[in-house]
């Protein structure tokens, strides 16, 4: 169950919608060797958003379809050494709490990688409501927020030869979410 900590995430208008994976982006970033930003998107995932006086978000992620734009990079992220897509072929979020900080929006839930859930907390904001040229009413929400990837079993790394390693820890998400009305 998700809760409302005050009226600013009531501001999602009522009713449910369906995250349209065309018109939304879901990515991460993770700083290599220190030096690179290397980004991955999602474009395999589903989800929806519900808004009224218990507003939620939830969603599912192919990790099969998880892409850098690199095969080789794309071909070891599918390996056992990070999100092993044979054995675990989808990633979950779910809110638990939906709260308003300031002018924003902070959702926390549980996400799930690799059968480990973890609790995270996504800062954003409710982006607006419009209507597109076919006459779907849409919504709008972005967020962000940082996990360690070594809590859901992504702990591969290399050493590098001047000391540290080639990836860090801390690897950012990033979504910018337009869904379509669905009920």
């Amino acid at each position: 169950m998700t809760i409302v900590a005050d009226s600013t995430a009531a501001r999602l208008p009522t009713g449910t919608w369906s995250i349209d994976p065309v018109w939304s982006t879901l990515e991460f970033e993770v700083k290599k060797l220190g030096l690179m930003t290397i980004k991955g998107r999602v474009p395999g995932f589903e989800g929806t958003i519900t808004g009224g006086e218990q507003p939620a978000v939830e969603g599912r992620v192919d990790a099969t379809a998880i892409t850098t734009f690199d095969e080789t990079r794309d071909g070891h992220l599918q390996s056992p050494d990070f999100f092993d897509t044979q054995r675990f072929p989808e990633l979950r979020f779910e809110s638990t709490a939906i709260r308003g900080s300031g002018d924003g929006l902070v959702v926390e839930g549980d996400l799930t990688i690799k059968d480990v859930t973890k609790h995270v907390e996504l800062v954003g904001r409710y982006v607006g409501a419009g209507i597109d040229a076919y006459g779907n009413e849409r919504i709008g929400i972005e967020l962000t927020g940082t996990v360690d990837r070594n809590d859901f079993g992504l702990s591969w790394n290399a050493p590098l030869p001047g000391g540290g390693f080639l990836l860090p820890n801390e690897v950012v998400l990033k979504a910018s979410f337009v869904a379509v009305r669905a009920a």
